[in-house]
């Protein structure tokens, strides 16, 4: 049995974003649900799988059920850092393909920026790392960059160039929290915070919430939206504490992506758009290397010149990432909503000439959940 094709995106939303002082989480979720299945023609007595992860509500699901009055057949809380919602795409797909629900509500909400910048998804600290006082999450990153460099030769200069262009998407995008331009010495000279990853390589702090409804192929047909398919989807961990991981400068990704375009029977060379978890701009340079779009050690190389910048051969992060568009605690559901609305041919002035084929891969922990899912046009 294979979920390719078998399941569609029928809805995206996302709440108020940046700064929402006036908004609780819970309040971000459940404003991000309703323009979701507002936007699919669905009223949320159909939904009958609830899906979410949190860092505010010990078991969001049951909190988000309350608030919005659904009491489902089949329910998810799976918490795996950023990358939660992407695995919460592909377990959707499982149950809906199973018979054990029918229309899917996957949803989030954060309010991170009004807490001032508190970061509550460390739930346990490592005895091994506490010790030697990291930054978490950013050290953890720090030490894939620096260990990049040593190993491939990869510079400041090239992560910089991630941040360059997701700051050019961010531009042409009237829901990015930030939209100035920046050049590739702004980025250097920002002030260091874990050396060698300076203020801008990494994300922001936002507030904000995002919902998907996902429904059967079949069921897709008859709604208000052009259909999104889930074409592939696959999942990996190699770790939890940055000095698990086995080798720095490889993630798990090299997994999920081969499994997820296995089943979508496809392969990176087919992809139009490439949706990643840019917590860092580290990240962008790995996932493209495990991901297959250049050989591992060439990614610093392969980001440089504007490639993956508006105008570019590769189009990365077209609504700005982490980096420049919002970064509310967890990113991954955000991912999927620039892919539908590429796919749809929604996206304005930064909508790509061509798209009918996205990969988007979910990052969660420090480089340690990878999930990654292939979105189409087409039931292909």
């Amino acid at each position: 049995m294979s979920i390719k094709g078998q399941v569609a995106i029928v809805g995206v939303a996302e709440s108020e974003l940046g700064h929402v002082p006036h908004m609780s989480a819970i309040d971000l979720m459940a404003q991000a649900a309703k323009r979701a299945l507002d936007e699919a023609g669905i009223n949320k007595a159909e939904v009958d799988g609830l899906f979410c992860a949190s860092s505010y509500h010990y078991m969001p699901t049951l909190s988000i059920g309350a608030y919005l009055g659904i009491v489902p057949r089949y329910t998810d809380s799976t918490t795996v850092g950023g990358s939660s919602f992407v695995s919460h795409l592909f377990h959707a797909a499982a149950a809906i393909q199973a018979g054990l629900c029918n229309v899917a509500l996957i949803c989030y909400g954060s309010t991170q920026r009004t807490d001032s910048g508190k970061l509550v998804s460390m739930s346990e600290k490592s005895p091994f790392e506490e010790p030697f006082g990291p930054i978490y999450p950013i050290s953890s990153y720090a030490l894939a960059a620096r260990r990049h460099m040593a190993q491939y030769g990869t510079t400041s200069e090239q992560l910089a160039e991630v941040a360059v262009a997701a700051r050019q998407w961010a531009s042409m995008n009237s829901s990015a929290f930030k939209r100035d331009p920046i050049t590739v010495q702004d980025v250097l000279e920002s002030p260091m915070i874990s050396s060698p990853l300076h203020k801008l390589d990494c994300c922001l702090v936002t507030d904000g919430g995002g919902a998907v409804v996902v429904t059967s192929a079949e069921r897709a047909k008859t709604l208000r939206k052009k259909p999104v398919y889930l074409l592939g989807a696959g999942e990996a961990h190699f770790h939890r504490s940055i000095i698990e991981m086995p080798d720095l400068t490889v993630t798990a990704a090299s997994i999920s992506g081969q499994r997820a375009f296995e089943m979508a029977g496809v392969k990176p060379a087919d992809m139009d758009l490439v949706m990643l978890y840019d917590a860092f701009t580290i990240n962008v340079i790995l996932f493209l290397e495990d991901l297959g779009f250049c050989q591992k050690g060439e990614g610093g190389a392969f980001v440089s010149n504007g490639r993956i910048a508006p105008g570019g051969e590769l189009a990365v992060n077209t609504n700005g990432g982490g980096l420049s568009y919002c970064h509310p605690g967890m990113l991954g559901i955000f991912l999927i909503i620039e892919a539908v609305r590429q796919l749809r041919g929604e996206c304005g002035e930064r909508q790509l000439n061509r798209c009918d084929m996205a990969v988007v891969n979910g990052n969660g922990g420090v480089l340690s959940s990878q999930v990654t899912a292939i979105l189409g046009n087409e039931p292909k």
